[in-house]
């Protein structure tokens, strides 16, 4: 049995505008920005000779039928490479955040996967091509759009030109070392459904443009946060329990916001200044789960 380990930081999306209209997949992306963790998904892949192929997913030790995304990676892969044929292909994500609360997951499963196939296989595509394949999937599972390019190269991102890893571009924003991402949690919202939903993609859509446009010529991590404020409060997705969160926050001068797709909420904080937002998170949010994360500066790659 041969065995290969790859890990990509997950992400947290702060505003966007979707730029879906292309019918080849690699040039179907968002402008927008983010920001990259290094709590992520660690990817193990273990494949031995068959007598026919097949495929198990497993996420964080429990089998999993719902990893379509994964599924949709590696189906692209054995449509590919004939080399593949006759293997039983073992997929073993660890998740380091909760999955469908706006973390980037299930981007970063097919990116891990898709870095780890090309390893154990020997394929011998760049990591580009490998991005690209797994930013296919998210575009055709509809559960993602920038989330893959940006968590290919990490930091924090401003996508100025939508589309796949060397179609689409992005800036980095310089980020201060003291800063740390702190996030408070209370479940998922459904990327698909709101990729689908015309309503929501006018809203997001008239406005994720601009923003982009006010980022570059103001690039710094405040910057970032008030923009995608602006953002969370055109869209109209802020629940009960998130603006309970953001009333507090904004009444002790942290610059708090709402990442795209997950009832949370998130900002860039300095170190010193951690543990009192984290006061606010565990009263008005006592029934979240708190993420505190350092910042991904590396983007995806391969483990040893």
């Amino acid at each position: 049995m041969k065995e290969a380990r790859a890990f990509s930081p997950c992400h947290i999306t702060g505003f966007f505008q979707i730029l879906d209209q292309p019918a080849n997949p690699l040039y179907v992306g968002s402008k927008g920005a983010g920001v990259s963790l290094s709590r992520g998904v660690e990817t193990i892949v273990k494949v031995r000779k068959a007598l026919k192929s097949s495929i198990q997913v497993r996420i964080n030790g429990f089998a999993s039928n719902s990893a379509e995304v994964s599924k949709h990676v590696a189906d692209a892969f054995l449509s590919r490479f004939k080399e593949m044929e006759n293997f039983e292909i073992t997929v073993e994500h660890h998740v380091e955040v909760p999955i469908g609360a706006g973390f980037g997951t299930s981007g970063a499963a097919a990116l891990s996967l898709a870095l780890a196939l090309n390893n154990v296989f020997g394929l011998g595509m760049s990591k580009i091509e490998v991005a690209q394949l797994a930013h296919i999937a998210e575009v055709e599972c509809k559960t993602g759009l920038g989330t893959v390019i940006a968590e290919t190269f990490g930091g924090v991102e401003v996508r100025v030109k939508p589309g796949a890893p060397g179609i689409g571009e992005i800036k980095h924003v310089s980020v201060p070392k003291n800063h740390v991402m702190a996030c408070v949690t209370f479940g998922s919202l459904s990327t698909k459904k709101f990729l689908t939903d015309e309503e929501i993609r006018k809203r997001v859509n008239e406005f994720g443009g601009k923003l982009v446009d006010k980022l570059i010529r103001e690039p710094s991590v405040t910057s970032f946060l008030k923009l995608s404020r602006q953002f969370v409060e055109h869209v109209g997705l802020i629940t009960k329990k998130v603006r309970r969160v953001l009333n507090a926050a904004d009444d002790a001068h942290f610059i708090c916001s709402m990442p795209m797709f997950g009832e949370s909420v998130f900002t860039l904080i300095e170190r010193e200044s951690l543990e009192e937002l984290l006061k606010i998170f565990r009263k008005y949010g006592s029934d979240g789960r708190i993420v505190v994360s350092e910042i991904d500066f590396k983007g995806a790659r391969l483990l040893k």
